[in-house]
């Protein structure tokens, strides 16, 4: 039996909506956490399960507690914080806060925010290299995705953080959240405005663009083998399939309505996105799903490499407004370390 959860951040409810999974099919609502005003973006995890989720009504990041399911503490930010990222090594978090356009450098042992790095107008959602190099952020307002120097967070060198490129996408694109492909080559982006993702080529910084007929991309995801991205189109209800290699869309999968925020189980081949849907209306190809749901798809029940075939879909109910959604195995903690935790809430 699996031991996986999935998060949802509710912003309409100031939430974050917990999902366990033991395995296909096998899905409950174990928990809703409270936290922030107008929480947004995906909750982001170290390794031993400290979760944290953007504020974004509060001026303040949650801290969350996989194991015990509760709000643990609350950091000060900058306004209207909407992105996060953890450095690798967990020592820092990286925070966008689009209303100060500037970049928070947060201490995750010290819990507080160390400094702000100035931004472009309305940063938004972000991705970090697996080396712990660079973050790549999206700055909405602006239309660019900013390249940022965090090499040296490494050695504790704070002061050394520092945009090194504007990678243009186009102002009325409105960039908002970004993946890096599981190889590190490329950079895929979703443009809240724009009928396109932009790729762009970490080697070069090279910008291309993939067309995808419509408006309203929200996030990206990838397959397990790396060989598509999974981009959410949120005004048509669907996830677009572009093949990584060759940039071309492969496919669509209709989903619940408005989706926004993604994630792979990289064990079952599922894909899990979160509907929205203020505004939105189902696609007619689709399952009859409503808004405030996670929708799972199948993807080993139709091929992506082309439009045939039907997938298979299971409903899931969260909170309302839901705009992104994460996961967490806790098998990755041990037993004794998961039931220390349990023991000290209760205590």
């Amino acid at each position: 039996m699996r031991n996986v959860q999935f998060f949802s951040t509710d912003t309409d409810d100031g939430v974050v909506s917990v999902v366990a999974k033991t395995g296909p099919g096998e899905h409950r609502t174990v928990k809703q956490i409270r936290v922030g005003n107008a929480p947004r973006g995906g909750v982001k995890f170290t390794a031993n399960g400290r979760g944290f989720v953007c504020n974004t009504s509060q001026n303040t990041i949650s801290e969350i507690d996989a194991v015990a399911l509760r709000e643990v503490r609350r950091i000060e930010v900058g306004f209207a914080p909407r992105g996060l990222g953890i450095v690798p090594g967990e020592k820092y978090a990286l925070v966008s806060n689009s209303g100060s356009n500037s970049l928070s450098i947060v201490d995750l042992e010290l819990n507080v925010e160390l400094t702000q790095i100035p931004m472009g107008r309305d940063p938004r959602h972000m991705m970090i290299t697996k080396d712990g190099a660079y973050a790549y952020v999206c700055v909405w307002g602006d239309g660019y995705v900013s390249k940022i120097d965090i090499s040296g967070l490494s050695q504790g060198a704070v002061e050394s953080v520092r945009e090194v490129e504007q990678i243009p996408v186009d102002v009325e694109a409105h960039p908002y959240s970004l993946n890096i492909d599981p190889s590190g080559s490329r950079v895929f982006v979703a443009n809240t405005q724009a009928t396109y993702c932009t790729v762009i080529d970490v080697a070069t910084d090279e910008v291309h663009r993939v067309d995808l007929g419509h408006i309203g991309g929200r996030a990206v995801a990838f397959s397990t083998d790396g060989k598509y991205a999974l981009v959410t189109v949120e005004t048509v209800s669907r996830i677009y399939v572009i093949d990584v290699e060759t940039l071309q869309v492969t496919r669509h999968i209709p989903v619940g309505p408005g989706p926004r925020g993604v994630v792979v189980d990289h064990q079952d081949f599922t894909v899990y996105c979160s509907n929205f849907a203020r505004a939105f209306h189902r696609d007619p190809e689709g399952p009859d799903y409503g808004p405030n749901t996670l929708t799972m798809v199948d993807l080993k029940t139709a091929p992506l490499d082309r439009q045939e075939g039907e997938f298979a879909y299971e409903e899931i109910h969260v909170g309302y407004g839901p705009c992104s959604v994460t996961m967490f195995d806790l098998d990755t903690i041990s037993e004794q370390e998961r039931q220390r935790r349990l023991d000290y809430v209760e205590a």
